[in-house]
Protein backbone atom coordinates (compact mmCIF):
# COMPACT_ATOMS: atom_id res chain seq x y z
CA UNK A 1 0.00 0.00 0.00
CA UNK A 2 1.51 3.76 -0.86
CA UNK A 3 2.49 5.69 1.72
CA UNK A 4 -0.52 7.97 3.12
CA UNK A 5 -0.01 11.31 2.53
CA UNK A 6 0.27 14.00 5.09
CA UNK A 7 -1.75 17.37 6.12
CA UNK A 8 -0.86 19.56 3.93
CA UNK A 9 0.03 22.98 6.91
CA UNK A 10 -2.69 25.61 7.14
CA UNK A 11 0.24 28.09 6.34
CA UNK A 12 0.04 26.95 2.48
CA UNK A 13 -3.57 27.99 2.25
CA UNK A 14 -4.71 30.65 0.27
CA UNK A 15 -4.66 33.72 1.36
CA UNK A 16 -8.42 33.86 1.43
CA UNK A 17 -9.26 31.45 3.93
CA UNK A 18 -7.18 33.96 6.48
CA UNK A 19 -10.57 36.49 6.42
CA UNK A 20 -13.58 36.41 8.13
CA UNK A 21 -16.95 35.36 6.67
CA UNK A 22 -18.94 38.62 5.81
CA UNK A 23 -21.03 36.83 3.71
CA UNK A 24 -24.40 36.19 5.89
CA UNK A 25 -24.89 32.27 7.29
CA UNK A 26 -27.16 30.77 4.56
CA UNK A 27 -29.12 28.16 6.24
CA UNK A 28 -30.64 26.40 2.78
CA UNK A 29 -29.92 22.75 2.94
CA UNK A 30 -26.55 22.20 1.09
CA UNK A 31 -24.60 19.25 0.42
CA UNK A 32 -20.62 19.74 0.40
CA UNK A 33 -18.08 17.22 -1.58
CA UNK A 34 -14.69 17.67 -0.60
CA UNK A 35 -11.70 15.39 -2.67
CA UNK A 36 -8.97 16.05 0.00
CA UNK A 37 -6.83 14.33 -2.48
CA UNK A 38 -5.83 13.10 -5.75
CA UNK A 39 -4.13 10.52 -4.22
CA UNK A 40 -5.11 7.00 -5.06
CA UNK A 41 -4.35 3.18 -3.85
CA UNK A 42 -6.51 1.74 -6.88
CA UNK A 43 -5.11 1.97 -10.41
CA UNK A 44 -9.25 2.20 -12.10
CA UNK A 45 -9.09 2.03 -15.92
CA UNK A 46 -12.12 4.58 -16.16
CA UNK A 47 -11.32 7.21 -12.85
CA UNK A 48 -12.85 10.45 -13.79
CA UNK A 49 -10.30 12.16 -11.35
CA UNK A 50 -7.08 11.71 -12.29
CA UNK A 51 -6.45 15.63 -12.96
CA UNK A 52 -7.91 17.49 -10.33
CA UNK A 53 -4.97 19.51 -9.20
CA UNK A 54 -2.00 20.67 -10.18
CA UNK A 55 -0.17 20.00 -6.89
CA UNK A 56 -0.13 16.09 -6.80
CA UNK A 57 0.79 16.50 -3.47
CA UNK A 58 -1.85 18.88 -2.11
CA UNK A 59 -4.59 17.96 0.41
CA UNK A 60 -7.05 20.38 0.86
CA UNK A 61 -7.14 22.87 3.32
CA UNK A 62 -9.28 22.60 6.19
CA UNK A 63 -10.24 26.25 6.52
CA UNK A 64 -11.76 25.89 3.59
CA UNK A 65 -13.67 23.39 5.06
CA UNK A 66 -14.83 25.68 7.79
CA UNK A 67 -15.26 29.06 6.37
CA UNK A 68 -17.83 26.73 3.98
CA UNK A 69 -19.78 25.40 6.63
CA UNK A 70 -20.01 29.19 8.97
CA UNK A 71 -21.37 30.27 5.41
CA UNK A 72 -23.71 27.42 5.22
CA UNK A 73 -24.44 25.89 8.42
CA UNK A 74 -27.75 24.08 7.17
CA UNK A 75 -24.98 22.05 5.41
CA UNK A 76 -26.67 18.12 6.13
CA UNK A 77 -23.97 16.19 4.70
CA UNK A 78 -19.96 16.29 3.48
CA UNK A 79 -19.45 13.46 0.82
CA UNK A 80 -15.74 12.40 1.00
CA UNK A 81 -14.26 10.94 -2.15
CA UNK A 82 -11.16 11.78 -4.20
CA UNK A 83 -8.40 10.14 -4.88
CA UNK A 84 -9.34 8.04 -2.26
CA UNK A 85 -10.39 9.26 1.27
CA UNK A 86 -8.17 7.06 2.90
CA UNK A 87 -4.96 8.83 1.44
CA UNK A 88 -5.48 11.21 4.03
CA UNK A 89 -4.82 10.19 8.07
CA UNK A 90 -8.03 9.99 10.28
CA UNK A 91 -6.86 13.13 12.23
CA UNK A 92 -7.99 15.34 8.83
CA UNK A 93 -11.43 14.01 9.54
CA UNK A 94 -11.16 13.65 13.00
CA UNK A 95 -10.47 17.64 12.78
CA UNK A 96 -13.70 18.03 10.83
CA UNK A 97 -15.97 16.31 13.08
CA UNK A 98 -14.58 18.21 16.00
CA UNK A 99 -15.20 21.54 14.02
CA UNK A 100 -19.10 20.00 13.86
CA UNK A 101 -19.18 19.26 16.92
CA UNK A 102 -17.84 22.69 18.57
CA UNK A 103 -19.92 24.45 16.25
CA UNK A 104 -23.33 22.46 17.41
CA UNK A 105 -24.19 21.81 13.60
CA UNK A 106 -26.35 18.96 11.92
CA UNK A 107 -23.51 17.52 9.60
CA UNK A 108 -22.78 14.28 9.10
CA UNK A 109 -19.58 12.74 7.12
CA UNK A 110 -20.36 10.47 4.43
CA UNK A 111 -17.30 8.64 2.48
CA UNK A 112 -16.61 6.88 -1.06
CA UNK A 113 -13.51 4.85 -0.33
CA UNK A 114 -12.48 1.37 -1.83
CA UNK A 115 -11.22 0.50 1.62
CA UNK A 116 -8.15 -0.91 0.82
CA UNK A 117 -6.39 0.59 3.13
CA UNK A 118 -9.35 -0.24 5.58
CA UNK A 119 -9.08 -3.57 5.11
CA UNK A 120 -4.76 -3.77 5.50
CA UNK A 121 -5.27 -1.91 8.86
CA UNK A 122 -8.30 -1.80 10.05
CA UNK A 123 -7.20 -0.33 13.82
CA UNK A 124 -6.37 2.57 12.15
CA UNK A 125 -9.89 3.29 10.79
CA UNK A 126 -12.44 1.72 13.11
CA UNK A 127 -12.85 4.38 15.94
CA UNK A 128 -13.50 7.28 13.21
CA UNK A 129 -16.24 4.55 10.79
CA UNK A 130 -17.74 3.94 14.24
CA UNK A 131 -18.91 7.63 14.87
CA UNK A 132 -22.24 8.48 14.96
CA UNK A 133 -21.92 11.47 12.37
CA UNK A 134 -20.21 9.12 9.99
CA UNK A 135 -20.92 6.18 6.71
CA UNK A 136 -19.45 4.64 4.06
CA UNK A 137 -20.11 3.56 1.40
CA UNK A 138 -17.27 1.39 -1.32
CA UNK A 139 -16.78 0.80 -4.83
CA UNK A 140 -16.88 -3.22 -6.45
CA UNK A 141 -17.83 -4.05 -10.04
CA UNK A 142 -17.37 -6.83 -12.14
CA UNK A 143 -15.33 -6.81 -14.89
CA UNK A 144 -11.20 -5.94 -15.26
CA UNK A 145 -11.87 -2.69 -15.12
CA UNK A 146 -11.37 -1.73 -11.26
CA UNK A 147 -8.07 -2.32 -10.20
CA UNK A 148 -5.70 -2.67 -7.56
CA UNK A 149 -2.76 -2.48 -9.89
CA UNK A 150 -2.18 -1.99 -12.89
CA UNK A 151 -2.97 -5.99 -13.85
CA UNK A 152 -4.45 -7.10 -10.67
CA UNK A 153 -8.45 -6.87 -10.76
CA UNK A 154 -10.10 -5.90 -7.92
CA UNK A 155 -12.32 -9.51 -7.88
CA UNK A 156 -15.63 -10.45 -6.44
CA UNK A 157 -13.30 -13.25 -4.12
CA UNK A 158 -10.89 -10.00 -2.64
CA UNK A 159 -14.72 -7.61 -2.42
CA UNK A 160 -16.45 -9.96 -0.25
CA UNK A 161 -12.83 -10.30 1.99
CA UNK A 162 -13.10 -6.42 2.31
CA UNK A 163 -17.00 -6.17 2.95
CA UNK A 164 -16.50 -8.82 5.30
CA UNK A 165 -13.39 -7.31 7.71
CA UNK A 166 -15.44 -3.82 7.76
CA UNK A 167 -18.99 -5.70 8.92
CA UNK A 168 -16.80 -7.57 11.26
CA UNK A 169 -15.11 -4.54 12.55
CA UNK A 170 -17.47 -1.87 11.78
CA UNK A 171 -21.37 -3.68 12.51
CA UNK A 172 -22.50 -3.40 9.13
CA UNK A 173 -22.16 -4.04 5.31
CA UNK A 174 -21.38 -0.96 3.41
CA UNK A 175 -23.54 -0.21 0.32
CA UNK A 176 -21.35 -0.32 -3.07
CA UNK A 177 -21.25 1.77 -6.39
CA UNK A 178 -20.68 0.46 -9.32
CA UNK A 179 -19.40 3.01 -13.01
CA UNK A 180 -20.76 0.82 -15.92
CA UNK A 181 -18.64 0.90 -19.34
CA UNK A 182 -18.81 -0.25 -22.41
CA UNK A 183 -15.95 -3.13 -21.15
CA UNK A 184 -17.92 -4.50 -18.62
CA UNK A 185 -21.87 -3.65 -19.42
CA UNK A 186 -22.33 -7.10 -19.99
CA UNK A 187 -22.17 -7.62 -15.82
CA UNK A 188 -24.05 -4.51 -15.09
CA UNK A 189 -27.57 -6.50 -13.29
CA UNK A 190 -24.73 -8.66 -11.86
CA UNK A 191 -23.62 -6.47 -9.63
CA UNK A 192 -27.14 -5.74 -8.27
CA UNK A 193 -27.79 -9.42 -8.00
CA UNK A 194 -24.67 -9.34 -5.62
CA UNK A 195 -26.12 -6.25 -3.80
CA UNK A 196 -29.31 -8.61 -3.22
CA UNK A 197 -27.47 -11.27 -2.14
CA UNK A 198 -25.34 -9.45 0.31
CA UNK A 199 -28.29 -7.47 1.56
CA UNK A 200 -26.88 -3.87 0.41
CA UNK A 201 -28.01 -1.53 -1.89
CA UNK A 202 -25.88 -0.76 -5.08
CA UNK A 203 -26.04 2.51 -6.92
CA UNK A 204 -25.05 1.49 -10.50
CA UNK A 205 -23.15 4.86 -12.22
CA UNK A 206 -22.30 5.11 -15.80
CA UNK A 207 -18.70 6.39 -16.30
CA UNK A 208 -19.18 10.00 -17.13
CA UNK A 209 -16.14 11.64 -19.88
CA UNK A 210 -13.23 12.52 -16.94
CA UNK A 211 -9.73 11.79 -16.21
CA UNK A 212 -8.76 8.51 -17.72
CA UNK A 213 -11.92 8.04 -19.19
CA UNK A 214 -11.82 9.06 -22.32
CA UNK A 215 -15.81 8.70 -23.52
CA UNK A 216 -19.00 9.00 -21.53
CA UNK A 217 -20.98 5.37 -21.15
CA UNK A 218 -23.95 5.55 -23.65
CA UNK A 219 -27.20 7.26 -20.93
CA UNK A 220 -29.86 5.37 -22.83
CA UNK A 221 -27.77 2.18 -22.40
CA UNK A 222 -27.91 2.54 -18.89
CA UNK A 223 -31.51 3.42 -18.66
CA UNK A 224 -32.23 0.07 -20.74
CA UNK A 225 -30.46 -1.43 -18.25
CA UNK A 226 -32.53 0.48 -15.08
CA UNK A 227 -35.36 -0.96 -16.74
CA UNK A 228 -34.37 -4.69 -17.01
CA UNK A 229 -33.50 -4.49 -13.54
CA UNK A 230 -37.24 -3.62 -13.05
CA UNK A 231 -38.72 -5.73 -14.81
CA UNK A 232 -36.59 -8.61 -13.01
CA UNK A 233 -37.71 -7.27 -9.58
CA UNK A 234 -34.23 -5.99 -8.64
CA UNK A 235 -35.05 -2.23 -7.86
CA UNK A 236 -35.15 -2.84 -3.92
CA UNK A 237 -31.32 -3.25 -4.30
CA UNK A 238 -30.30 -0.46 -6.98
CA UNK A 239 -30.96 3.00 -6.24
CA UNK A 240 -30.99 4.81 -9.47
CA UNK A 241 -33.59 2.58 -10.60
CA UNK A 242 -35.71 3.83 -8.27
CA UNK A 243 -34.67 7.36 -8.76
CA UNK A 244 -36.07 6.69 -12.88
CA UNK A 245 -39.52 5.03 -11.19
CA UNK A 246 -40.07 8.26 -9.57
CA UNK A 247 -38.50 10.96 -12.00
CA UNK A 248 -41.51 11.62 -14.71
CA UNK A 249 -43.50 11.72 -11.51
CA UNK A 250 -42.28 15.33 -10.52
CA UNK A 251 -41.11 14.39 -7.59
CA UNK A 252 -37.18 15.20 -6.49
CA UNK A 253 -34.85 12.81 -7.25
CA UNK A 254 -30.48 12.77 -6.83
CA UNK A 255 -27.73 13.25 -8.70
CA UNK A 256 -27.30 12.28 -11.65
CA UNK A 257 -31.15 12.84 -11.82
CA UNK A 258 -31.25 16.38 -10.91
CA UNK A 259 -31.45 19.31 -13.08
CA UNK A 260 -31.58 22.21 -10.06
CA UNK A 261 -28.49 20.49 -8.45
CA UNK A 262 -26.31 23.81 -8.35
CA UNK A 263 -28.46 25.26 -6.01
CA UNK A 264 -28.07 23.12 -3.18
CA UNK A 265 -24.63 21.23 -3.66
CA UNK A 266 -20.84 22.37 -4.02
CA UNK A 267 -17.42 20.28 -4.57
CA UNK A 268 -14.04 21.69 -2.90
CA UNK A 269 -11.28 20.02 -4.90
CA UNK A 270 -7.43 19.54 -2.91
CA UNK A 271 -6.14 22.78 -4.28
CA UNK A 272 -9.02 24.73 -2.94
CA UNK A 273 -10.83 25.09 -6.23
CA UNK A 274 -14.84 25.44 -5.78
CA UNK A 275 -17.22 23.96 -7.95
CA UNK A 276 -21.17 23.06 -7.94
CA UNK A 277 -20.15 20.08 -9.66
CA UNK A 278 -17.74 17.07 -8.56
CA UNK A 279 -17.58 15.72 -12.50
CA UNK A 280 -17.32 19.24 -13.60
CA UNK A 281 -14.27 19.62 -10.84
CA UNK A 282 -13.06 16.78 -12.76
CA UNK A 283 -12.98 18.45 -15.70
CA UNK A 284 -12.38 21.93 -13.88
CA UNK A 285 -15.03 23.37 -15.94
CA UNK A 286 -18.11 25.89 -14.52
CA UNK A 287 -15.91 27.27 -11.45
CA UNK A 288 -17.62 29.63 -8.73
CA UNK A 289 -15.31 32.34 -7.10
CA UNK A 290 -15.18 30.72 -3.93
CA UNK A 291 -14.44 33.89 -2.20
CA UNK A 292 -17.14 35.94 -3.62
CA UNK A 293 -19.54 33.19 -2.58
CA UNK A 294 -18.20 32.29 0.96
CA UNK A 295 -16.74 35.17 2.13
CA UNK A 296 -18.49 37.77 0.61
CA UNK A 297 -22.65 36.45 0.54
CA UNK A 298 -23.28 36.03 -3.01
CA UNK A 299 -24.73 32.89 -4.68
CA UNK A 300 -24.39 31.50 -7.77
CA UNK A 301 -26.12 29.09 -9.84
CA UNK A 302 -23.56 28.61 -13.07
CA UNK A 303 -25.05 25.15 -14.46
CA UNK A 304 -28.61 26.31 -14.97
CA UNK A 305 -26.91 30.09 -15.93
CA UNK A 306 -25.25 28.28 -18.92
CA UNK A 307 -27.39 28.00 -21.96
CA UNK A 308 -25.43 25.41 -23.36
CA UNK A 309 -25.92 22.94 -20.72
CA UNK A 310 -29.85 23.20 -21.13
CA UNK A 311 -31.07 20.38 -23.31
CA UNK A 312 -29.30 18.37 -25.61
CA UNK A 313 -31.36 19.69 -28.58
CA UNK A 314 -34.56 21.64 -29.06
CA UNK A 315 -36.76 18.54 -29.90
CA UNK A 316 -36.06 16.89 -26.12
CA UNK A 317 -38.38 19.90 -24.96
CA UNK A 318 -41.71 18.30 -26.33
CA UNK A 319 -40.17 14.90 -25.54
CA UNK A 320 -41.53 13.21 -22.28
CA UNK A 321 -38.31 11.91 -21.26
CA UNK A 322 -36.76 15.53 -21.04
CA UNK A 323 -36.32 15.42 -17.56
CA UNK A 324 -34.36 12.07 -17.67
CA UNK A 325 -32.48 12.66 -21.15
CA UNK A 326 -31.64 16.18 -19.53
CA UNK A 327 -31.36 15.35 -15.70
CA UNK A 328 -27.79 15.45 -16.07
CA UNK A 329 -25.99 18.82 -17.18
CA UNK A 330 -22.70 17.20 -17.13
CA UNK A 331 -23.80 14.40 -19.25
CA UNK A 332 -25.89 16.76 -21.22
CA UNK A 333 -22.29 18.26 -22.37
CA UNK A 334 -20.46 14.74 -22.24
CA UNK A 335 -22.69 13.42 -25.26
CA UNK A 336 -22.85 17.26 -26.99
CA UNK A 337 -19.05 17.07 -26.93
CA UNK A 338 -18.68 13.55 -28.27
CA UNK A 339 -21.37 13.52 -31.09
CA UNK A 340 -23.66 10.87 -29.44
CA UNK A 341 -26.85 12.92 -29.16
CA UNK A 342 -28.49 11.17 -32.17
CA UNK A 343 -27.83 7.83 -31.47
CA UNK A 344 -28.82 7.94 -27.58
CA UNK A 345 -32.35 9.48 -28.75
CA UNK A 346 -32.19 6.69 -31.18
CA UNK A 347 -32.10 3.85 -28.56
CA UNK A 348 -34.17 6.19 -25.97
CA UNK A 349 -37.18 6.62 -27.91
CA UNK A 350 -37.56 2.15 -27.83
CA UNK A 351 -37.39 2.14 -24.18
CA UNK A 352 -39.24 5.52 -23.25
CA UNK A 353 -42.68 3.16 -23.65
CA UNK A 354 -41.28 1.28 -20.39
CA UNK A 355 -40.46 4.17 -18.61
CA UNK A 356 -43.55 5.70 -18.59
CA UNK A 357 -44.88 2.67 -17.80
CA UNK A 358 -42.72 1.68 -14.68
CA UNK A 359 -43.09 5.57 -13.48
CA UNK A 360 -47.24 4.97 -13.92
CA UNK A 361 -46.99 1.56 -11.90
CA UNK A 362 -44.27 2.84 -9.00
CA UNK A 363 -47.15 5.54 -8.12
CA UNK A 364 -48.72 2.68 -6.25
CA UNK A 365 -45.30 1.24 -4.85
CA UNK A 366 -43.62 2.28 -1.17
CA UNK A 367 -39.90 2.29 -3.08
CA UNK A 368 -37.25 3.35 -0.68
CA UNK A 369 -36.59 0.36 1.12
CA UNK A 370 -35.10 1.26 5.06
CA UNK A 371 -31.98 3.53 4.92
CA UNK A 372 -28.69 1.58 6.48
CA UNK A 373 -25.85 4.03 6.05
CA UNK A 374 -23.78 4.94 3.64
CA UNK A 375 -25.48 7.04 0.34
CA UNK A 376 -28.46 5.99 1.48
CA UNK A 377 -27.63 8.14 4.38
CA UNK A 378 -27.03 11.01 3.10
CA UNK A 379 -29.37 10.55 -0.18
CA UNK A 380 -32.39 9.95 1.83
CA UNK A 381 -32.47 13.48 3.02
CA UNK A 382 -31.32 15.83 0.31
CA UNK A 383 -33.89 13.58 -1.78
CA UNK A 384 -36.56 15.36 0.39
CA UNK A 385 -34.93 19.02 -0.04
CA UNK A 386 -34.57 18.18 -3.77
CA UNK A 387 -31.06 18.23 -3.39
CA UNK A 388 -28.60 16.64 -5.60
CA UNK A 389 -25.95 14.20 -4.80
CA UNK A 390 -22.90 13.22 -6.54
CA UNK A 391 -20.90 9.98 -5.66
CA UNK A 392 -18.29 8.35 -8.00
Amino acid sequence: MKNIIPIVPVRNAPDYTRLPVFGKPDHRHMELIIKPTEACNFKCTFCSSTDITDEKSKVLDLESIYAFLQRFPGTQTIIVNGGDPLMVKPQYYWEIIKYIEDHDLQTSLSFTTNLWAFYKKPEMWEELFRHPRMGVTTSFNYGTTRRITETEVFTEEIFRKVSDKFLERIGYRPDFISVITDENEDTAIDNVKLAQEMDVECKLNYAMSSGVQSAPYQLSKIYRTYTEIYEQGLWPWEFNTKQMMQRLDGKATSCPQHRACDEGIRCLQPSGDYYSCGSFGDDRQYPINFKQEVLEGKFFKPLQTAPELTMLKEECLTCPMFNICNGCRKTVNDMKNHGVVETHCKLMKTIAGKIISINDQASTITIDRMPKLGFRKYESQSVTDGVAQQAR
